[in-house]
């Protein structure tokens, strides 16, 4: 019988909390382009009784994710495949933001796309961000479900001088995930398979005390104190809403978006809050 193999991308607070939740009798493929990050994590699961294997990847090169997707596939059958990979909008300019959290993304679903199981599921942890904008133009939705992913940044509306600055990039990117979590939809279920996407809000990572910590670290202060639940999640809460999207009791649930934000955008949908732009 072959081996179930589980890839999560990303090293770090919330990809570890779903290789926990969902690895244990599983072989774990863990991938980081930290490689430090991913030793380290690595082996703290491994100490816990866990199968793991580790690949660097980056997924702004295709051919690294082929790679990663073709090691996934040789160790057994490609079950759940977690991207968690992305920089926040303090981390990288705006074409840095762009690369890593819209084309990395894309990249990833078209080539695990092709090495998922049947019967497979596929989450990409995306963030509340992609539902703080004004809706797109339809024009613009329909190129960013579309294009094919290596003609993506050059659309003309995702270049650098036509983007304010890295924070509208960051929530263009975030609602891009979510228009290619439907695409995907339809060409992993072609496999047998569903993919669906999760949009965090606040979460206590270490990616998030780097922005709390920043110039912009009083706007997601501001988030949470205008929150109806007024606290940050940790990394276990999104594991949790991963375990069902992943599971057989999801079985009808793909191309849609989770979104678990402790009410954030209900704060500014009704104007308790004001948008971040």
């Amino acid at each position: 019988m072959s081996k179930e193999i589980i890839v999560i991308i990303g090293a770090g607070g919330i990809g570890v909390a779903i290789a926990r939740r969902q690895g244990f009798g599983r072989t774990v493929l863990l991938a980081d382009f930290n490689e430090e990050t991913l030793a380290s994590a690595a082996q703290s699961m491994r100490d816990a009784g866990y199968a793991v294997e580790t690949q660097a990847v980056d997924v702004t090169s295709r051919e690294s994710v082929k790679a990663l997707a073709a090691t996934a596939a040789a160790l057994g059958s490609v079950m759940q495949v977690v991207n968690t990979a992305g920089l926040s909008p303090n981390m990288a300019p705006i074409e840095g933001v762009l690369k890593v959290d819209l084309y990395g993304a894309a990249v990833v679903f078209d080539e695990f796309g092709e090495v998922i199981a049947p019967g497979g599921a596929g989450l990409i942890i995306s963030s509340m961000a992609g539902h703080m904008m004004p809706a797109l133009p339809p024009e613009q939705d329909q190129a960013l479900l579309h294009t094919p992913s290596d003609d993506l940044l050059a659309l003309p509306f995702l270049q650098a001088e036509v983007i304010p600055n890295t924070v509208v990039a960051y929530m263009i990117a975030k609602r891009a995930n979510h228009l290619r979590v439907q695409a995907s939809a339809i060409t992993w279920g072609k496999r047998g398979a569903r993919v669906n996407s999760i949009s965090p809000g606040i979460v206590v990572t270490p990616l998030a005390q780097h922005e709390l910590n920043s110039e912009i670290g009083g706007m997601y202060r501001a988030m949470v104190e205008a929150s109806p639940v007024r606290r940050m999640a940790p990394p276990d809460e999104i594991a949790i809403a991963a375990a069902y999207l992943l599971g057989p009791e999801a079985s009808f649930v793909t191309g849609s978006d989770l979104l678990i934000d402790g009410g954030v955008i209900a704060a500014m949908k009704t104007g308790v809050l004001g948008s971040p732009e």
